[in-house]
């Protein structure tokens, strides 16, 4: 097909190609794919490449479509193409309305259209953020427990080695501290010895030797 436009009318090519023709059929199809070509421009569309115009003259009755692309149908492709060059380029198709835009067409109140509008733009706004994120963002997840630490050894792999105070809940952390501090011990007649370990008031041991020093590690290991 030719670029651009030309003011050569296309009834004129359609004469000289009428003139030249001797078949009746052939000369009948000229006119009928001429006046085809008349309505598409009629409608705006201007798209006169072979496979448009043969879908709508095989619509129409008027030939198959595939028999433009014969090499006898060269005068068929002369007369289209003489048209799309008397018509000029085709507009470029406006993009069609999305169909949240379409739903707010209906709604007549003038506030309530307004707050939905800006709720969608809100919308269309943070998913626009959303696929820039999820284009540009390694997302790289630990599934190692909190608090473990990777121990490793040669000829062998990675081994996540917790910590045995990352094992302990909150309130269990906080009843283990509570049990050997001075406050606690005082208020039932406790204390904590020279080597950890716990004795009444009386002087006698109720835990060994080091107790309250293993609890201490539990804690701050």
């Amino acid at each position: 097909m030719m670029n651009g436009k030309t003011d050569v009318h296309p009834d004129l090519v359609l004469q000289t190609l009428l003139a030249k023709s001797g078949r009746s059929s052939r000369r009948a199809n000229l006119m009928k794919i001429h006046e085809l070509c008349r309505m598409e421009q009629e409608t705006g569309s201007c798209d006169f490449s072979l496979p448009n115009m043969g879908r709508l003259a095989e619509a129409a009755g008027i030939l198959k479509g595939r028999i433009l692309y014969n090499a006898q149908s060269a005068d068929y492709k002369v007369l289209l193409q003489t048209w799309e060059a008397y018509a000029g380029p085709a507009s470029p198709k406006s993009p069609s309305p999305l169909a949240s835009h379409q739903y707010l067409r209906r709604i007549e109140d003038p506030a309530l259209r307004s707050i939905v509008q800006a709720i969608i733009a809100e919308r269309d706004k943070l998913k626009a953020q959303l696929n820039v994120l999820k284009a540009n963002t390694q997302v790289i997840v630990d599934r190692r427990p909190q608090g473990a630490t990777l121990a490793v050894s040669p000829g062998s792999p990675p081994v996540a080695v917790l910590a045995l105070s990352a094992q302990l809940t909150l309130s269990e952390r906080e009843a283990l501290q509570k049990s050997i501090s001075p406050e606690y011990l005082e208020e039932r007649g406790l204390q904590e010895g020279s080597h950890g370990e716990i004795v009444n008031h009386q002087g006698r041991v109720l835990f060994e030797v080091g107790f309250a020093r293993a609890i201490r590690k539990v804690l701050l290991d």
